[in-house]
């Protein structure tokens, strides 16, 4: 079944929002009881030691690979792991949840300019409307269908923080594009254990002089969701649906966060819903199908590696 779903694209890009709707919400809620380094560190750390008995053949046959594009998967890593959550995390401290979720909305936009300076591929004007249905769809959401509270938005110091993340991670997602051809366990073995490597420098100096760690019931909750599955399952699945079907028909999907992080408000804490809720996830969900199908390439386009499951993850 769990290599069923691993040919599975549009199902796979369905469930990262959902798991990163839920890293956003505890990165904001653990402001004051979890340092935003550490977080991060702990996240990256547990995630490669989960993953590595599981990955480990695999990083022995990719080794040859890894050595010959060092280069590239440094970058990957740098900008996806070691960097991108710790900014974001960073961020959150000092601005609301609601800013995040606005800010991680440019990122289809930022993820298709990336791909274009990388890799030449060009927004289609399917793809380009979908994104702008999606994108207003989020704003609807976000505002509560008052476009009053989209004008009241206060930015924040952190907010810079915020758009520097997204922009590391909108460059890591269309560098995917250029990733070496190896199994996607031996690369995402190798690229949270190097983002973790390159982290532990300021996790150390965060240790000397920042505040304190205090191990409770919290903190250990909250390393395991972002360590499991805001990590190892979504970066797992987010890798391979870049495989499957390139970054700018992935980017989108994007879009949906803030309609699971509503839903679960809704689910979990009791928040009412209301109108504005529907037409907001009518748009999100119109605008994902349009990006999604506008510029679908026929299934003997899509490269062979991408194709076939056994060529890339040895489970």
């Amino acid at each position: 079944m769990f290599r069923r779903l691993l040919d599975a694209p549009y199902v796979l890009l369905t469930l990262v929002p959902l798991l990163w709707a839920g890293n956003i919400v505890l990165g904001r809620y653990v402001v004051g009881a979890v340092p935003p380094i550490a977080l991060s560190w702990f996240r990256w750390t547990l995630a490669f030691l989960i993953l590595l008995p599981i990955a480990w053949r695999a990083l022995r046959q990719d080794w040859p690979i890894i050595r010959r594009h060092m280069g590239v998967l440094t970058l990957l890593s740098l900008s996806g792991i070691t960097l991108y959550n710790t900014l974001y995390y960073w961020g959150l401290q000092f601005t609301p949840a609601l800013n995040g979720l606005l800010m991680q909305s440019t990122a289809p936009l930022l993820i298709a300019l990336w791909a274009f300076v990388i890799s030449g591929e060009r927004l289609r004007l399917g793809q380009a409307a979908g994104i702008a249905l999606s994108l207003a769809g989020v704003l609807v959401i976000i505002s509560r269908g008052d476009l009053d509270v989209l004008m009241s938005i206060r930015f924040e110091v952190g907010d810079l923080w915020l758009i520097a993340a997204i922009l590391l991670y909108a460059f890591y997602s269309a560098l995917l594009a250029k990733r070496p051809k190896m199994s996607q366990l031996g690369f995402l073995a190798v690229s949270i254990g190097w983002g973790a490597a390159m982290l532990t420098p300021a996790f150390v100096w965060e240790r000397i002089a920042g505040p304190p760690l205090h191990f409770d019931a919290l903190t250990v909750a909250s390393f395991a969701y972002v360590s499991i599955f805001a990590s190892v399952l979504a970066y797992l699945f987010f890798n391979r649906g870049i495989e499957l079907v390139g970054p700018n028909r992935a980017a989108p999907f994007f879009h949906l966060m803030p309609v699971f992080g509503s839903a679960l408000a809704i689910m979990l804490l009791g928040e009412t819903p209301h109108l504005y809720h529907a037409a907001g996830y009518a748009l999100v969900l119109t605008g994902v199908a349009i990006a999604t199908f506008a510029g679908q390439r026929r299934k003997s386009t899509m490269p062979k590696s991408a194709r076939r499951l056994s060529d890339n993850i040895k489970l």
